[in-house]
């Protein structure tokens, strides 16, 4: 089975990232208007600078030229993914264990879709949250979203 294009800049933009001293995050390959987007997502402690963006670019593109594995033309960005960014992997949940957080549920549970609570436990199955009311495990199929509460 051939890999799709974000597998592919994935295991080549992962190891870069991670050498110039940054969290890989994700990787996004989508079609806005005529244009193909490949965005890669990084990360350090204290947040990403327009600087970094840069110089992880600069390298990510260098060897996606030379390797030329990408059949469309295409516009690679880099950036920071922010602060709402969705939780996705243990990296993320480890970060934010203890942490409020909010989770969205595709359908309702105990009468609500939306919960806000610490972080408590995650398995790559379900994540467990202690909120005002009681501590509730929910299983991650179950979840639309998760990402860091903000409070502004």
């Amino acid at each position: 089975m051939a890999k799709n294009t974000r597998t592919i800049v994935e295991e080549i933009a992962m190891p870069i990232v991670e050498a110039l001293g940054f969290q890989y995050v994700d990787t996004e390959y989508a079609k806005q208007g005529q244009d193909w987007l490949l965005t890669v997502y990084i990360d350090k402690d204290g947040g990403v600078l327009i600087d970094d963006c840069e110089t992880a670019s600069r390298a990510i593109e260098a060897v996606l030229d030379e390797k030329d594995l990408i059949a469309e033309s295409y516009i690679l960005c880099v950036s920071s993914p922010g602060l709402d960014r969705p939780l996705k992997n243990e990296r993320d949940f480890a970060r934010c264990m203890g942490s409020e957080i909010d989770i969205k549920l595709y359908k309702p549970f105990q009468g609500k879709k939306e919960y806000t609570g610490v972080l408590t436990a995650y398995t790559p199955s379900s994540i467990t949250v202690e909120t005002d009311e009681n501590e509730i495990t929910f299983d991650c199929k179950e979840t639309a979203k998760i990402s860091l509460h903000l409070d502004f």
